[in-house]
């Protein structure tokens, strides 16, 4: 027996050395090895899985415990009790990390270390639901938030020159959603030992993104070149680029375009249309994806717990719904990372027109195929539609304030989420009028979007160049 057993741990010894192996060679391939670009997406991976152990957590006392009724009443408060908050203090993120570019590194280990003490502190009280839960969850969200903002400002540093943003971006993603759904099967089993067990693994998980988050390479702690920019309300008029965050100093020469300075004794009025056409643009698609996806987590969420469509069982209806989204997801990180650099901007339209088309259908012919078809390829546009609004900003906003763009788009992006949760809560229970619904809010968005797209024009302007 002791043979036998000493056998069969040398061989998952090994299967798991040459599994780590194979994932180590994957993450550093085309140079993100020598760039740093690996140990960033392993610490996304890290961000993920923990996460995921949060939300396992969380489902399984807010949602999955109580009768329907309820548990949409307890989603609302959640909802309500995390995001107005939220909403106040995420814009304050952007300009703080601003102030703090030699902090990007502790920043991100700090969110971790943060996660790491919710999350143990949640342990204690998830069992019981009660109100002492959201304050936590609040923090959870607001370090994740954080976390997510430095990651896409770090990203362009750590840049392989064989690497374009979107490919790097979709290659940290993918690693994120691998993660996730692997976490969601291991919280799955550790929720069967105690609702508690979950946010445990979360606090070891997040303990050591803390310490991981001190290996990436100094160069994403480097300022070096950085200036202070200032903000321009106006558009430029046409014939000008759309770069339109300029720094005191610049020369005019690059592809931010050139300088342009208020009227004496006037500051410029600073406002998130400051980063140019091609960026509102891409943030209001995206906007209206996201409302898509928080609109049927939670609509079918509920719809299918209460009415199962095509007669199955509600746990295999959410299962196959799940699986089509996370899918999705993956898929669109996957063709991100496959496609030749493209104009984002019409990238970012075609899958707002895709995920439109798709609710379109899932209303007229409301049924088991069209329900999963709708959630797979709402989780791929928002995921490809990610990539190409990350790439935008990365293109067309100068990384001194690179930060504070990022934190006001993910603002927006969080309380678009959260407004199409609210809508899929409030609605009757009826597959076809929610879906149609759904329809015709993605259809005004993507009526608008096309129209700006048409005045934009479409650019192809490689992204500008890292400061070292």
């Amino acid at each position: 027996m002791v043979r036998t057993a000493s056998a069969a741990g040398s061989r998952t010894g090994k299967v798991v050395h040459g599994t780590g192996r194979r994932i180590r060679r994957a993450t550093a391939a085309e140079g993100a090895g020598e760039s740093g670009l690996a140990k960033l997406i392993e610490l996304h991976a890290l961000n993920s899985f923990g996460d995921m152990l949060i939300t396992v957590a969380l489902a399984s006392t807010i949602f999955f415990s109580v009768p329907t009724g309820e548990a949409r009443g307890r989603v609302a408060l959640y909802l309500l009790v995390t995001m107005a908050p939220f909403a106040l203090l995420a814009p304050v993120i952007g300009p703080l990390l601003d102030r703090l570019p030699h902090g990007r590194r502790a920043a991100m280990a700090i969110s971790m270390l943060a996660r790491a003490v919710l999350a143990w502190t949640m342990a204690g009280v998830v069992a019981g639901g009660g109100l002492a839960l959201y304050p936590e969850a609040l923090g959870v969200l607001v370090a994740s938030k954080a976390y997510g903002v430095v990651r896409s400002v770090v990203v362009p540093r750590l840049l392989p020159s064989r690497l374009s943003l979107v490919k790097a971006n979709s290659r940290v993603t993918l690693a994120g959603l691998l993660a996730t759904m692997v976490a969601a099967g291991v919280g799955g089993l550790l929720h069967l030992l105690g609702p508690g067990w979950p946010l445990r693994g979360a606090f070891l998980v997040f303990v050591a993104g803390t310490l991981m988050a001190f290996h990436l390479p100094h160069t994403v702690d480097s300022a070096k070149g950085e200036q202070r920019a200032v903000l321009h309300a106006e558009e430029h008029p046409p014939g000008h680029h759309h770069g339109v965050l300029h720094g005191r100093g610049d020369t005019g020469s690059g592809d931010t375009g050139s300088a342009e300075s208020a009227p004496a004794g006037q500051r410029p009025r600073a406002s998130l249309r400051t980063v140019g056409p091609s960026v509102i643009l891409a943030l209001r698609a995206m906007a209206a994806m996201r409302w898509l996806v928080g609109f049927l987590v939670l609509f079918l969420a509920f719809l299918l717990r209460e009415e199962p469509v095509g007669g199955l069982r509600p746990t295999l209806a959410l299962g196959l719904v799940a699986l089509a989204a996370g899918t999705g997801n993956a898929l669109g990180s996957v063709l991100g990372s496959w496609l030749r650099p493209r104009s984002p901007e019409v990238t970012v339209t075609a899958m707002l027109l895709l995920a439109g088309c798709a609710t379109a259908a899932a209303a007229l012919w409301y049924g088991t195929v069209t329900v999963v078809a709708v959630a797979g390829t709402a989780g791929m546009a928002a995921s490809l539609g990610k990539l190409s609004l990350d790439a935008l900003i990365q293109r067309d906003v100068p990384e001194s304030v690179r930060t504070s763009a990022f934190a006001r788009s993910e603002t927006a992006l969080q309380l678009s989420w959260v407004a199409g949760g609210a809508v899929g809560i409030l609605l009757p229970l009826n597959g076809a009028l929610g879906l149609s619904v759904a329809a015709a809010v993605v259809g005004a968005v993507l009526l608008w979007t096309l129209r700006s797209l048409v005045r934009v024009g479409v650019r192809h302007r490689a992204a500008a160049p890292r400061v070292a």
